[in-house]
């Protein structure tokens, strides 16, 4: 059934390039757990292990003001389709900000950026699997466009007032470091 390995596998790694969506888990010392959907073409690795994903704009930033606080964090994928799995890689994650030179090396590895927020890069210290085998069927029928249209149409300066408003603090009122 499950199995804790130090890396990815190429296995693994066919597993997760076959995945339309994963999830990010983060947590400070107090507060609220958060755990994000992401999606698009948001999710890069550089080897088995280390991976870096680019967050776009949205309505939180819960994973950066955690991250400020302590570095843990696990991304998930699971399987929605024929053989069931459950990947989690767990780990430490750094945070790049636009104005970071790392950003600027990192976000060659994704399509569109329009609201790109962060990329985080995460050194994996253990990958684990498990079964899935309660995961539901579900089919894939393509990517959305909302955000995409909504970052478009906000561009640069609309992106930036609109972190001014809603990217400064997470929920729990932590500090996001999205100017600093």
């Amino acid at each position: 059934m499950g199995k804790q390995l130090p890396e990815l596998t190429n296995q693994l790694i066919k597993f997760i390039e076959e995945q339309h969506i994963f999830f990010v888990g983060t947590a400070a010392a107090e507060g609220r757990v958060n755990v994000s959907p992401k999606g698009m073409d948001t999710f890069a690795m550089l080897d088995a292990k280390e991976v870096i994903w680019l967050n776009l704009t949205g309505s939180g930033n819960e994973t950066a003001a955690h991250l400020l606080k302590d570095s843990r964090m696990t991304i998930m994928f699971c399987s929605f389709d024929r053989k069931p799995l459950i990947l989690r890689l767990y780990g430490k994650a750094e945070m790049y900000h636009p104005r970071d030179a790392a950003f600027e090396s990192y976000i060659k590895y994704f399509g569109d950026t329009e609201g790109a927020r962060q990329i985080y890069k995460l050194k994996i210290d253990m990958v684990q699997t498990s079964c899935g085998f309660a995961v539901p069927f579900m089919e894939y029928k393509g990517e959305r466009e909302t955000l995409k249209t909504w970052a478009t149409e906000k561009g640069d300066t609309g992106i930036k007032d609109y972190w001014t408003e809603k990217n400064q603090t997470s929920i729990d009122g932590f500090e996001t470091g999205i100017f600093e």
